[in-house]
């Protein structure tokens, strides 16, 4: 049966399947209506005294108020940042300059976002320290018995888990983690761009980044949140908006908190309904021949489903896809701008081309997986034959 709700997203090409809402989700209705209203009534630069000026500025204030409550956080410990990547750099580089005095070491898992990482080496680096990464599992989880070990080195500075891997769907034991944070003393950075508006959110956290475009609200801005015993230094040079430079669009982070109200309040509902639906995809794939479902099969988020095909070239496999009316997306290199592998397949140590990832989001409907269902095992069948490798 159709799946439908009240706030579903429209498509605008009925005809195709979109099923690749990891990190850029259609637009929430209400999220798209907030923004309207944004571009109306907050137009203004909100630093400004005269009307228009402040009443963009309780536009944003009432955002973040929106975020902090959704968060179990107070008002001034959430911030909007330009982008996700953003609010992950600013987190990792502000915290480890607060504790430069502690060590120059950060601590993170194999599987977190390159963002995370890329800022981990950057910020040891520069407290001459270095990135100490703790391994996971065939699941892509980390073992907390090793990320207790790394934070219990001396040096440490700072450490990142993510709460969720958008990639494979993996949940991490944050709640564990950051007991084992707390006590080494160690501030602990959350990076929830895959789950939030997805899965209940734990407030273990000492830092937290979201993504708002992965809940269906508009791209171009962040979240960051800072509980307050967290000591934060800013690089760069003062700005009277240290966290986002120049300001941040009003439109867009108002859009973003309304959006995640309207994503928590059906949340339970649309976890069932979609967990169900990758449930029957999990199982079905499994039946192609030479395949590899990856990822934990029961703590993980609701919408998310990777799976990698022995024999068969990644672009290949879209391309054929898309052909068919169907949009999903890889964690493989052939569908980025870089010739390695996916680091977080690599590092989970399983089959590393021939990926697809499914994320469905509101619209996604029954009939939308039956028909990915039906097509995937021909797609499949014909990129083997077209390497010569149909026999196999």
């Amino acid at each position: 049966m159709t799946h439908t709700t009240e706030h579903a997203p429209t498509r605008a090409h009925p005809d195709r399947v979109h099923l690749d809402n990891g990190g850029r989700a259609r637009w929430h209705p209400l999220a798209r209506q907030a923004f309207l209203q944004a571009v109306d009534d907050g137009w203004a630069d909100p630093r400004r005294l005269h009307t228009e000026g402040r009443r963009a500025a309780a536009l944003l204030d009432g955002a973040r108020e929106a975020v902090a409550g959704v968060l179990g956080a107070r008002t001034e410990e959430v911030r909007f940042t330009h982008s996700h990547t953003t609010a992950l750099h600013s987190a990792v580089l502000a915290a480890a300059d607060g504790r430069r005095r502690a060590g120059g070491d950060v601590v993170v898992s194999t599987v977190e976002r390159a963002a995370v990482l890329h800022a981990a080496h950057d910020a040891a680096a520069t407290h001459g320290g270095r990135r100490v990464d703790v391994p996971v599992d065939r699941t892509g989880r980390v073992d907390p018995d090793a990320m207790a070990d790394a934070l219990a080195s001396p040096g440490v500075a700072l450490a990142a888990l993510q709460h969720a891997n958008g990639e494979v769907g993996t949940l991490q034991p944050v709640e564990d983690v950051h007991a084992r944070a707390l006590a080494a003393g160690v501030p602990l950075l959350v990076d929830a761009g895959a789950s939030l508006g997805h899965v209940a959110l734990p407030p273990s956290w000492d830092l937290l980044a979201a993504d708002p475009a992965d809940w269906g609200a508009p791209a171009g801005v962040g979240v960051l949140a800072a509980r307050g015993r967290v000591r934060l230094v800013l690089r760069g040079p003062e700005d009277p908006e240290p966290w986002a430079p120049g300001g941040v669009s009003v439109p867009a982070a108002f859009a973003a908190a309304v959006g995640l109200q309207a994503v928590a309040a059906d949340r339970e509902a649309e976890d069932a309904r979609r967990r169900a639906l990758i449930d029957r995809v999990r199982a079905t794939v499994a039946t192609v021949p030479d395949v590899e479902v990856v990822g934990e099969p029961d703590a993980r988020l609701p919408h998310v489903a990777t799976f990698s095909f022995l024999y068969v070239d990644g672009e290949a496999l879209l391309t054929e896809l898309d052909r068919a009316g169907l949009a999903v997306g890889s964690g493989s290199a052939c569908t980025a701008s870089t010739l390695e592998p996916s680091h977080v397949l690599a590092a989970m140590g399983v089959l590393t081309h021939g990926n697809v990832r499914i994320a469905l989001d509101r619209s996604t409907t029954e009939q939308d997986v039956d028909r990915f269902l039906a097509v995937l095992p021909g797609a499949v069948a014909r990129v083997r034959e077209m390497l010569g490798v149909g026999g196999l």
